[in-house]
């Protein structure tokens, strides 16, 4: 077999002196701690005022307009869970799945859409309990002009 010539070695490139390199941090924290001196001085002016991304109210103006999209989306949602097993998504269709998976004996797949089923079962609860909230969150929002005053 022939040999295959070997690649030469790329040189390397020079080091910066160390001094060089001391002398650049102690400058660069300098600057920093000029930075932080000016920041705490701003921040001790300005004691009175919330940062600015604080919160200033419960977004029930923001939740009231959203209220009718939520509801049809959890409508939704409930609709393919609960749907039969042509609906893709629905927990008959995984079920089936499962069945499936156990009666070819493939004991891992049958484990793993075993645990997404439980998954996809305990939504339909806690859905559920999203739409009765939202429900009433939507008659709040109607007796207090979608939350425009709040």
């Amino acid at each position: 077999m022939a040999k295959t010539p070997k690649t030469p070695k790329t040189p390397k490139t020079p080091r910066t002196p160390k001094a060089s390199r001391t002398r650049t941090t102690v400058v660069s924290l300098m600057a920093v701690g000029a930075l932080l001196g000016a920041a705490g001085a701003a921040s001790a002016d300005d004691s009175g005022k919330k940062p600015s991304g604080a919160p200033t109210g419960d977004g029930a103006h923001a939740l009231c307009k959203r209220a009718p999209k939520i509801d049809k989306r959890i409508d939704r949602i409930l609709d393919r869970l609960n749907g039969d097993v042509t609906e893709r998504g629905s927990i008959t269709r995984l079920e089936k799945r499962v069945a499936n998976a156990k009666s070819a004996g493939h004991t891992e797949i049958e484990k793993y859409l075993d645990k997404r089923l439980t998954h996809r079962r305990s939504l339909v609860p806690t859905l559920e309990s999203r739409q009765k909230d939202l429900a009433s969150v939507v008659k709040w929002c109607k007796a207090n002009k979608n939350g425009a005053d709040a």
